[in-house]
């Protein structure tokens, strides 16, 4: 009766209507008593020094031209922290405007403007010169404005920024953001919602750094330039002690050997420092040792392996979202307090859900020792159909899950039918696998998430596999799989745990890869009178209890085949109080750490 009463409690619903109770952060509260969060820099991989932030009030306006009114970037409009905090209508045009500091350009130098993410279509100018376009909410880009800085003269330069967002309205990517936000839907946002920023560079740099580290100590950089004739060398630190150092031209092979090599992983986070000189360019980088596999074991389990030896993953489920950022942090803080608050709780991996993360995030994850299990984010037509959202699949284990979606009408079914979409879902995932292979604590992909726009899985994983060999690819966590990539990955919140007959068949290790949701309302923390998840408990005690019981089935799976688990979910959004933590971080319902 239990599973059926969840069932029935978790059915898809009518999105909500009331206003969201406002709540806010602990870093939000000092930001708007307006102590901003220091800076730090957005991609500590690949960073230089002198950087200069274009975070804080920027002119603006939705609708028009005329720039009425003023937003603290990099907050969407819809955002608290925005200082506007407003619905935006989809399609609706967003202005921003600032001026720009005068950087350095003698001798040669090139100014680069970075956006960390917008969404969705960016138009850029600076001294009414267009630079350039982009499209996609979840990936950085940038551009070399040095010539139209120079055209400017001794006036102080100005950019301008537009933004269009189709909410769902289109196809494009966007995640978990609704219109109508409810359930499983949180509230959307729309126009720059991370860093941007600018830093100058000498006529001959570094471009970009990818490094592959063996468990047997061998490093190598592959090292891109603006010029590749250019020497380049690479110093690695260990605590500050040189380890190793070579020297190549940029396109030539750039290998080290280290003595004693030490690997990287959630017990032991190890990291090596990395300096990497081109010219008068400096860089700094770092990296870990370490290897993630899926292979039989001694018993001929296929299961996940960390550095030679088999891993058991205890996950949870990680949105991105705060009350007053909504997918923007309010603070590199609060990502950590996340990390952190998982670490104590027992977990060893976050499944990025359906986003791409701040930078900070992986370079915390790496530093902290915490794995990550990142999807691709997800989008097509909307509104999603009933077979997207029901939850057959998940109650009736493996009978819907070979479901086709290749074709016309398996991807009128999925969503995926707009070629546009189908499009942005292959170059976006691309992008993401480009920009976080270096990343130790990445250690798995997962492609699709219950059949959301999903398509061609299985060619999907194959371009994975080409593009980044050393990792494992989820191709289609929870529903329709089509026998593609490294797991047998279900979602299970009605039926009792246990051994999964299919995955044993299937040939490929078995992944709970979502489970849990036991709901507790915090009064006082909850930005919804109505609540949302798995089953509901009515105090700390019975959650703590609940949770505790879950917890101690999915460990119990280890020993029957399973590679691991993600329990659903690190903290409350919104409608959904199946979190460990509250929305804004207050509150830890296991009584562990929280912000403060």
């Amino acid at each position: 009766m239990l599973d059926i009463l969840r069932v029935l409690k978790a059915a898809p619903k009518k999105p909500v209507d009331e206003p969201l109770i406002p709540l806010t952060t602990p870093w939000g509260d000092r930001t708007l008593a307006g102590q901003e969060p220091a800076w730090e820099h957005p991609r500590p991989r690949f960073a230089r020094d002198g950087a200069v932030s274009l975070n804080g009030w920027w002119e603006f306006s939705a609708c028009s031209r005329a720039l009425d009114r003023r937003i603290r970037v990099p907050f969407s409009p819809e955002a608290a922290l925005s200082g506007i905090g407003e619905k935006t209508e989809p399609n609706t045009e967003l202005w921003y405007r600032r001026e720009l500091p005068a950087p350095d350009l003698l001798g040669g130098r090139r100014a680069l403007l970075h956006f960390e993410a917008v969404d969705w279509r960016c138009e850029v100018w600076v001294n009414g010169i267009k630079m350039g376009e982009h499209e996609g909410a979840y990936l950085p880009f940038s551009f070399d404005v040095t010539d139209a800085l120079l055209s400017g003269g001794s006036a102080p330069a100005v950019i301008e920024v537009r933004v269009v967002d189709p909410g769902d309205a289109g196809s494009q990517l966007r995640g978990k953001q609704s219109s109508r936000p409810g359930g499983i839907w949180y509230t959307a946002q729309s126009g720059i919602w991370r860093d941007v920023w600018l830093e100058v560079v000498p006529a001959v740099h570094l471009t970009g750094l990818h490094v592959d580290a063996a468990l047997d100590g061998k490093v190598a950089f592959s090292v891109e330039s603006s010029d590749p004739a250019a020497e380049v060398s690479v110093r690695v630190l260990d605590e500050g002690r040189e380890v190793a150092s070579a020297s190549a031209s940029v396109s030539a092979p750039l290998t080290v050997m280290l003595d004693g090599p030490r690997p990287w992983s959630p017990e032991d986070p190890h990291l090596y420092d990395v300096e990497l000189a081109c010219g008068d360019d400096v860089v700094r980088s770092y990296f870990g040792i370490r290897s993630v596999e899926v292979r039989p074991d001694a018993d001929g389990v296929p299961r996940f392996f960390l550095n030679g030896e088999p891993y058991f993953l205890r996950g949870v489920l990680d949105q991105g979202y705060w009350p007053d950022g909504l997918m923007t942090p309010p603070a590199p803080e609060a990502l950590e307090l996340d990390i952190r608050a998982m670490k104590e709780a027992g977990f060893n991996l976050l499944r990025k859900h359906i986003k791409v993360e701040d930078g900070r995030f992986y370079a915390l994850c790496d530093r902290l020792g915490m794995l990550v299990w990142q999807d691709v984010p997800s989008g097509g037509t909307a509104p999603y159909s009933a077979w997207h959202t029901s939850q057959k699949p998940t109650l009736f284990r493996a009978s819907w899950a070979a479901k086709r979606d290749t074709g016309e009408r398996a991807w009128q079914d999925l969503g995926a039918d707009d070629e546009a979409y189908r499009s942005e879902w292959s170059a976006t995932c691309e992008g993401m696998v480009e920009l976080l292979r270096d990343h130790p604590c990445v250690a798995g992909w997962c492609l699709f998430n219950e059949g959301w726009g999903q398509f061609d899985a299985a060619a999907a994983t194959q371009r994975v596999w080409e593009m980044d060999p050393t990792r494992p690819v989820d191709a289609t966590s929870g529903w329709y799989d089509q026998g593609a990539g490294d797991f047998w990955s279900i979602h299970n919140y009605f039926r009792p745990l246990g051994p999964e007959k299919a995955a044993a068949r299937s040939g490929r290790a078995y992944l709970l890869s979502e489970f849990g949701g036991v709901t507790l309302a915090v009064a006082g923390h909850v930005s919804r009178q109505t609540s949302y998840g798995y089953g509901s408990v009515g105090d700390a005690a019975a959650f703590r209890a609940e949770v505790g019981a879950l917890l101690a089935c999915a460990d119990a799976l280890g020993e029957k085949g399973c590679s691991g688990y993600v329990y659903t979910q690190l903290s409350d959004v919104e409608e959904e109080v199946n979190g460990l933590l509250s929305y804004d971080r207050r509150v830890n319902k296991l009584g562990g750490v929280t912000a403060s």
